[in-house]
């Protein structure tokens, strides 16, 4: 029967490429660094040779794949390798497919490390900033990186961070950047201010480590609490966002919906206001706790030695700390279950350091019975006083305790052991009927009304630090802050010595830089010194690399065209912090009519990936728990490790890669060693996307044995094409190679030829769904090696024609292309030279379509007397032919009829099966 055979899509060639060099043999290569080589320098002749870059075919399909950009510390680590590998994979994968891809990558240059770097060595950080860009550049291509180095952005770059600056402009016009005094955290030993993000929950600073302190200063915020409930609802519609990332964003802005109750107390005529959400507890409040700062507190304290002390002592307390000062005063709760005014002062107030400034009115109302944190407290201060609770599940007369879940009816003693006399008109409500009408009666009493609140506060972006943006303020004292006017945008950051790294801030050591004139009356002036926070860098980048060349404006209409981002892949570490301000900043400029973000509801990234970390191999003492070098360690028999200076075995685990563990690898050494191609492949082929990698550098020899197979087929197929295949196979061969488009070839297909070509077309559409589908880039390389096992089966079998082999040979190097780039390279430029065509580059190639052939011929597998015998091909209705028809026919199959019965009792036929019983 006659199959039509699929053809090969051609490349559609837009330059010719520079001279070739003579065919090679895997042999006379040394070894895939060499190969590497050999296509890095093509591929910078051919990009030399395009020159500009044509503007891309609005015919096409868009498609901007981008990768979170590194900060240039000088050194690229297995995890930037990992996801660099992945993000490169993909947009190679989308060129083949024909998409216009837009892959730039870029520099997160400004921060503390260079600064410190700059002190230490003496040096401008510029210089060490741009050396460590060199450095790392090169890393990247030396392990095949594809990114689009002419959209190339640097964040300390004047360039850049012009606009940046800009941006503040905007949101100071707009009321969104403000500056107040507030309490910051101050790091002692960097000497910065730091975001609450930055200070982890012992304390510490994220970076140095030192316990942070509270100091009072003037800070610049923006307000990004007035997007909030943008930030939140928008969500929703990042259906292609890992659903743990929106969890965590959804936590950290934490949008509560409740009442304010203003609990009366007995000093004077002040009040106590509190935010709960769950205004149904109200009448199990048995006490309330204030923060270090409260108004009331500081009060207080200005007469009670006793609560000064407690306060100093508290200030670093952990989060966790269940310390508590009980105050003088008592509240009283405003309502009683008939709905009438409460005027019974006996709930205690305490001082606590667990209660936050920050968050709502800096008090908050403690039910032991209904919250574990407050239960705790409760014991430890009033471990003799009974608990109230007032909801719990029905029918239930006890209950855990704290029983915290909001599902429940309202109880009292009447139902329930230890409840409240009586709660009249709210018993047996459920919480949520309850709490609307505690809200309702605390708002008619004028003792509270109906709120929302969040967790997230407005962002703190002063930074008392040289290497950054600077702030484009000038403080006049006749005007008070001015903005820089933007025609003086950049403001350029001065040259600077280690002499004016002293403590405090840099920049106010530097008087041509404070010194400046008021843009507004002219008169003497004072410019602001502090710099923005690295991650206002890190905001808006995404839409500079779309037109980063663009001195003009920030991005021009038609280059935002080019929004949202389809793909951004990078670590969950960034969940709370870069990926929320971006998407604020984001949604700020598309109101700003920056892009136009409507059709996105103003979401910049669509598809977000968060890779898993890289973990490495590491030894230890199992007696002492001490981490040995690698050196220390015995590897004849790397499954048999032994200490050398004991002869014992160490423990072997892998862990998160890190000098004290000696277990950190350099990706350019292993790059040196095996190449590029097989590091990328083993890569991704060790782990799923979204899991932790455990690399192990021995275990690339099965990925490096795998290369040199596909390289040996080049040779082969070549081989055939030479000597075995006829005139008229060659001819078929050249065409459709040369002038697939035109050229459809039709041949016939033995059975064996149209298993083999469905499954070839299986792998193909497996790979397709791998990437675009499923994103496990992992099945993509074994499905690779799978493809190659049955082509190299298929050349032994000689059941298959030269052709169809040869079809199926260029398709495995397409697909493998975005992953192994140099070697399927290789091997296309070996095809056609040996076929007498001028060579291009397999990514002028398009993508294999995965369309399986069908027909009516089928495999059945045969059984005799219970036994499989093997299979045959036969027309899809073999089993609504007779018996005998069907024993004529294994009869006429050597394999087959020596098996068969003298006399057959039954045959079973079923779909794809036929057994024979004697």
């Amino acid at each position: 029967m006659l199959m039509s055979l699929q053809r090969i899509r051609p490349y559609q060639q837009s330059y010719k490429l520079v001279p070739i060099s003579p065919i090679r043999t895997l042999a006379t290569y040394n070894n895939f660094v060499e190969l590497d080589k050999k296509w890095r320098d093509r591929w910078s002749q051919q990009q030399q040779h395009k020159g500009e870059k044509v503007a891309p075919s609005r015919s096409k399909k868009d498609f901007y794949a981008l990768v979170m950009f590194p900060y240039p510390s000088g050194v690229l680590h297995l995890g930037h390798l990992r996801v660099y590998t992945i993000s490169d994979v993909v947009a190679r994968y989308k060129k083949l497919n024909g998409y216009n891809v837009i892959h730039p990558m870029g520099w997160d240059a400004f921060g503390l490390p260079a600064e410190n770097a700059a002190i230490e060595r003496d040096i401008d950080p510029a210089i060490w900033t741009d050396t460590n860009i060199s450095k790392m550049k090169q890393q990247m291509i030396n392990f095949s990186a594809d990114f689009d180095w002419d959209k190339e952005i640097n964040t300390s770059s004047p360039d850049y961070y012009k606009w940046t600056q800009k941006i503040f402009l905007m949101l100071y016009e707009k009321g969104l950047a403000y500056r107040k005094k507030a309490e910051i955290n101050w790091d002692p030993v960097d000497q910065t201010v730091l975001a609450n993000e930055q200070v982890d929950a012992k304390g510490r600073s994220w970076r140095s480590g030192a316990i942070v302190e509270k100091r009072n200063l003037e800070q610049w915020f923006i307000g990004i609490t007035q997007y909030a409930d943008r930030l939140v609802q928008d969500l929703d519609h990042l259906d292609q966002w890992p659903e743990h990332v929106k969890t965590m964003q959804r936590n950290w802005i934490g949008r509560s919906e409740g009442c304010v109750v203003h609990f009366p107390i007995n000093h004077g005529n002040c009040r106590v206001s509190v935010f709960t959400s769950r205004p149904e507890t109200l009448f199990a409040v048995q006490f309330l706790a204030l923060s270090l700062d409260h108004p009331l507190v500081k009060e207080l304290a200005k007469n009670d030695a006793q609560l000064i002390k407690f306060i100093d002592e508290s200030r670093n307390a952990p989060l966790d700390s269940k310390a508590g000062y009980k105050l003088p005063i008592k509240a009283s709760i405003p309502l009683n279950p008939d709905n009438t005014v409460k005027s019974v002062f006996d709930v205690p107030i305490y001082v606590a350091p667990y209660v936050l400034s920050e968050y709502g009115s800096g008090a908050v109302m403690g039910c032991p019975g209904h919250d574990t944190r407050d239960y705790e407290f409760w014991k430890l201060h009033e471990p003799d006083h009974p608990i109230v609770q007032v909801i719990g599940p029905k029918d239930s007369k006890r209950m855990a305790i704290p029983y915290i879940l909001k599902k429940g009816v309202m109880q009292d003693n009447s139902t329930l052991e230890g409840g409240l006399e009586d709660l009249q008109q709210y018993k047996g409500l459920s919480g949520t009927a309850a709490a609307n009408v505690v809200a309702h009666q605390l708002t008619q009493t004028g003792f509270g009304s109906v709120s929302t609140q969040y967790r997230l506060k407005d962002w703190l972006i002063s930074r008392q630090r040289y290497w950054g943006a600077p702030i484009p303020i000038i403080h006049c004292s006749d005007c008070g802050p001015v903005l820089v006017p933007e025609e003086q945008l950049p403001v350029l950051l001065p040259k600077v010595s280690t002499e004016h790294f002293t403590k405090g801030n840099p920049l106010g050591n530097i008087d041509g830089f404070v010194n400046c004139k008021c843009p507004s009356c002219g008169k003497d002036a004072k410019r602001e010194t502090d710099t923005m926070d690295t991650f206002m860098d890190s905001s808006w980048y995404y839409l500079r690399y779309l037109d980063s060349k663009n001195d003009r404006e920030i991005i021009s209409s038609t280059a935002s065209q080019n929004m949202p981002v389809d793909l951004y892949v990078g670590g969950v570490e960034h969940a709370i912090l870069h990926l929320l301000y971006a998407r604020f900043i984001a949604k700020f400029l598309s109101d700003c009519n920056v892009w136009d973000g409507k059709s996105c509801h103003d979401e910049p990234l669509t598809k977000l990936v968060t890779q898993g970390m890289v973990h490495g191999l590491t030894y230890a003492d199992p007696n002492t728990n001490k981490f040995l070098k690698p050196d220390e360690v015995d590897l004849t028999n790397p499954q048999a490790p032994v200490i050398k200076q004991t002869g014992k075995a160490p423990r072997v685990t892998y862990e998160k890669m890190s000098k004290s563990k000696y277990n950190g690898a350099d990706p350019g050494e292993c790059i040196a060693k095996f190449g590029a191609d097989a590091t990328r492949a083993q890569m991704l082929f060790s782990a799923p996307v979204s899991d932790t990698l455990l690399w192990n550098e021995d275990q690339i020899s099965g990925v490096d044995r795998w290369l040199r197979r596909v390289l040996a087929l080049s040779e082969s197929i070549r081989n055939l094409n030479e000597s075995e295949v006829g005139k008229g196979d060659q001819q078929i061969a050249l065409v459709i190679l040369k002038n697939p488009i035109v050229g459809e070839t039709t041949i016939g297909l033995n059975g064996y030829e149209f298993e083999f070509y469905n499954q070839v077309q299986d792998l193909v559409k497996s790979i397709s769904d791998s990437i675009d589908i499923h994103f496990s880039l992992n099945t993509v390389v074994s499905d690779l090696m799978k493809m190659t096992n049955l082509i190299t089966d298929a050349i032994k079998s000689n059941k298959c024609k030269h052709n169809l082999i040869l079809d199926s040979y260029i398709k495995l190097l397409i697909c493998m292309a975005p992953v192994t780039p140099a070697t399927s390279e290789e091997c296309w430029e070996a095809i056609q030279l040996s076929n007498g065509l001028e060579p291009s580059s397999i990514f002028e190639q398009r993508y294999p379509t995965d369309k399986a052939i069908q027909s009516s011929i089928q495999k059945y597998n045969i059984f005799i007397n219970g036994k499989a015998r093997g299979t045959i091909m036969a027309e899809d209705k073999l089993i609504n032919e007779d018996d005998e028809s069907i024993i004529k026919l294994l009869k006429a199959n050597d394999g087959f009829s020596y098996h068969l019965p003298i006399k057959v009792k039954k045959i079973i036929k079923k779909p794809r099966l036929i057994s024979v019983i004697g």
